[in-house]
């Protein structure tokens, strides 16, 4: 099955399970699972990592991810697919803003929030009653497929580097997920969706970037006409 091919069914598979998963956070099938995972997750995480998971939190605004996605595909020179990347950076917005409107999930108690001011700069903002999906989840985990794709298509970097590369990429992930709930910025469930459409929409993009792979494979295939039929000229020789 082609790469593309694939990304495509995967993307869809993530944007199915969002959907779903939206109706049952809807209809708060998870409130106590929800509370419960923050409670224990503040009780067995030290306030001493507050700090660092606040600095997270400003790594993952909307400003500073537009930036860097903007940087990847700056210095990658992929700018068709930069452009195909920041659409559907914008249906996740669109979608995680409809969200925030529409599905009545509000965000933890002020008590149980834990962010420290780190960076203080304006930043584009919407002020809404709930906190469904996680904004810094999903741009994460888009920003991190991006670079996973990159990373896997290149020859330049070595195989063991590249397994290097990519444990950095997840181990952030992991952090920046693990800090939205610890810091009481997010319910599990809002990271857990953040999480799926931000794979839906990176996985969408994705596409692109692969999607020259075919048509190199069949230009490879027209420089060299009728390779049986030279090889029969070459014995006759």
């Amino acid at each position: 099955m082609p790469t593309k091919q694939i990304f495509f069914l995967a993307g869809l598979f993530f944007l199915i399970q969002f959907i779903i998963f939206s109706y049952l956070v809807h209809k708060d099938i998870f409130t106590a699972i929800d509370f419960n995972t923050t409670v224990r997750f503040q009780d067995n995480i030290s306030r001493s990592f507050d700090n660092e998971f606040s600095f997270l939190s400003d790594v993952g605004k909307f400003e500073v991810t537009t930036l860097i996605l903007l940087a990847i595909f700056v210095v990658t020179r992929r700018i068709m697919a930069g452009v195909a990347a920041f659409s559907f950076y914008v249906v996740f917005h669109l979608i995680e803003l409809f969200g925030k409107f529409f599905v009545n999930h509000p965000p933890p108690p002020q008590f149980m929030l834990r962010t420290e001011q780190i960076l203080n700069f304006p930043q584009f903002h919407v002020r809404t009653e709930n906190s469904y999906p996680s904004g810094h989840s999903g741009r994460t985990i888009f920003i991190s497929i991006i670079l996973l794709i990159l990373l896997w298509k290149t020859k330049r970097i070595p195989p063991f580097m590249k397994f290097v590369l990519a444990g950095l990429i997840l181990g952030f992930d992991a952090a920046m997920l693990i800090s939205r709930v610890t810091l009481g910025e997010h319910w599990a469930t809002d990271v857990i969706a953040g999480s799926m459409l931000g794979a839906a929409c990176g996985l969408f993009a994705g596409m692109f970037l692969v999607n020259n792979e075919h048509k190199n494979h069949v230009k490879g295939e027209k420089k060299s006409l009728f390779p049986k039929y030279r090889l029969v000229l070459k014995k006759v020789e």
